[in-house]
């Protein structure tokens, strides 16, 4: 089934007195409910603009977009929150909430007029985490937990919306290894049992060759190639993306592809 479609998009950022105005160009892409999608690509790309324009937190300048066939333009910001959730890059407020209240405020689009909590939405906020591991710090503030126990705290955020699709943009990039393997098997564990569908921008190879079922890397705002991770990530397309030399070992029985960067050899 076939939840997000865009169609014919382009996007533009045009900045005064700079040649180097970015663009997407073209976009046309499906998100199929139960996908895990890694996109990949050099800084610049534009994976983390493509996921505002899917998240609804940029307009395209051209193009459509829908969900279950419905366009975007006729659902309301609401009905979009309670579908898809958005986890940014930077985990910093300029107010102190507490982690709880970070947390509470995924339950927004479920909450009444007055905007005022029930048991079960207090009851899933503690449970979410729970399940992200920082049911310890509900009641410290957002700026005083360190970056990675912010970053979980932002992905709770987004599973109490309760979504059938996850967006995120560099998830694992304030996250030390034993916390990137949680959170993804996490994400890879609401994928199979629950049907999440997990979209996430990375520049972990090794995180996208384990865990996604299908990888998109996007250059110079199109996406190049597009396809399941054994096809895509392969050493001539990671070279012909990255300008790198690369080893690759394919695990057969669990299907994880294992991904060395070479040196470049000196002549």
């Amino acid at each position: 089934m076939t939840l997000i479609d865009l169609k014919n998009i382009y996007f533009s950022y045009i900045q005064k007195f700079s040649d180097n105005d970015f663009c997407l160009e073209n976009i046309n892409i499906s998100f199929k409910k139960g996908d895990f999608i890694s996109i990949l690509g050099p800084n610049g790309s534009g994976k983390s603009t493509l996921l505002k324009i899917i998240a609804r937190l940029l307009r395209p300048t051209k193009g459509q977009l829908f969900y279950t066939n419905i366009d975007y333009k006729e659902i309301s910001p609401k009905n979009i929150s309670k579908r898809i959730a958005f986890v940014p890059q930077s985990t910093f407020s300029i107010y102190p909430f507490s982690v709880f209240e970070i947390v509470m405020m995924g339950r927004t689009p479920y909450l009444n007029y007055f905007g005022f909590e029930k048991k079960k939405d207090i009851e899933i906020v503690n449970n979410t985490l729970e399940l992200v591991g920082i049911v310890h710090l509900k009641n410290k503030g957002i700026n005083e937990i360190s970056g990675g126990e912010a970053q979980r705290a932002f992905i709770a955020r987004a599973l109490v919306q309760k979504p059938e699709v996850i967006l995120l943009d560099e998830p694992n990039a304030h996250l030390d290894i034993e916390h990137q393997m949680e959170i993804f098997t996490l994400l890879n564990l609401l994928n199979e049992n629950e049907n999440l569908t997990v979209i996430a921008v990375s520049h972990d190879l090794n995180l996208a060759g384990l865990f996604s079922k299908r990888v998109m890397l996007m250059k110079k705002g199109n996406i190049l190639m597009d396809s399941d991770k054994k096809t895509i990530l392969t050493e001539s397309n990671l070279r012909e993306i990255f300008n790198v030399n690369s080893m690759i070992n394919y695990d057969e029985k669990n299907e994880f592809l294992f991904i060395n960067i070479l040196p470049e050899k000196k002549s």
